[in-house]
């Protein structure tokens, strides 16, 4: 089916995902370009495909061929893209390995990077708290990459996840830049869950209270904090490194 006006009716309903209101509401979430698509296509959860060139269709999925003008409006990109698709929201499951724990992350970039850190380091599951920045964000998802798609993706309140994790046999880390030990002071557990916090608050002193251990990472003189998502990807890799990948 080809589309050409602004005022259609399929427009508009692509045009609202790009408010968590409506992602939320209808289960579903916006990709761009042809790397998410390989991605989405993959994990098989795209619902219909949205092109200004037919090379695009996929055999068994809605195809609908666009003016440039429609994918301008939908896109979030300011050079454009050649190809959108509307996508069902990721349905989580069963925890099967070690988890990150997300307390009110707020930058999209942030969660970007840390989602990518996650599938590089062995983290089976990412959760976040109700009030961290939404996984659908397009911001998230272009720094993502796609990683979003190769993680159980939860979003609880971290209070209870905890207490559960705890009762799984789970061993709980949060970091903490004054009465934190390094990761080198410490004998890691196999099973683990990693909380983060917020970029400029850390984790809430409540979580803290609920994990076994504090760290830190150790940096120069002068310098207080790191970017979280930089943080991360440094914990991440630290505990991968240690053997501790699931």
């Amino acid at each position: 089916m080809k589309i050409e006006s602004l005022g259609n009716k399929k427009v508009k309903e692509w045009a609202k995902l790009k408010l968590k209101k409506y992602r939320d509401q209808e289960g579903l979430f916006l990709i761009e370009g042809d790397h998410l698509l390989k991605e989405a296509l993959e994990k098989e959860c795209v619902k219909e495909i949205l092109a200004s060139d037919s090379q695009f269709k996929v055999e068994g999925l809605p195809f609908y061929e666009v003016s440039e003008a429609i994918l301008k409006k939908i896109s979030s990109q300011e050079s454009g893209t050649t190809v959108l698709a509307v996508c069902f929201q990721l349905k989580s499951r069963a925890i099967l390995g070690n988890v990150c724990l997300l307390d009110c992350i707020q930058d999209p970039g942030n969660l970007g990077t840390i989602l990518r850190s996650c599938v590089a380091f062995g983290i089976d599951t990412l959760i976040s708290s109700m009030d961290t920045v939404d996984f659908y964000n397009e911001k998230v998802l272009r720094a993502s990459e796609g990683s979003l798609f190769h993680l159980n993706l939860m979003k609880k309140d971290l209070k209870v996840v905890i207490q559960d994790l705890k009762e799984k046999g789970y061993t709980l880390y949060a970091t903490n830049v004054h009465k934190g030990r390094t990761i080198k002071e410490m004998t890691l557990k196999h099973k683990y869950a990693i909380i983060m916090g917020n970029e400029g608050q850390g984790v809430n002193e409540a979580l803290q209270d609920l994990a076994d251990y504090l760290l830190y990472i150790p940096m120069s003189e002068g310098v207080e904090s790191l970017n979280v998502g930089v943080a991360t990807s440094i914990v991440l890799y630290e505990f991968f490194m240690s053997g501790g990948n699931g």
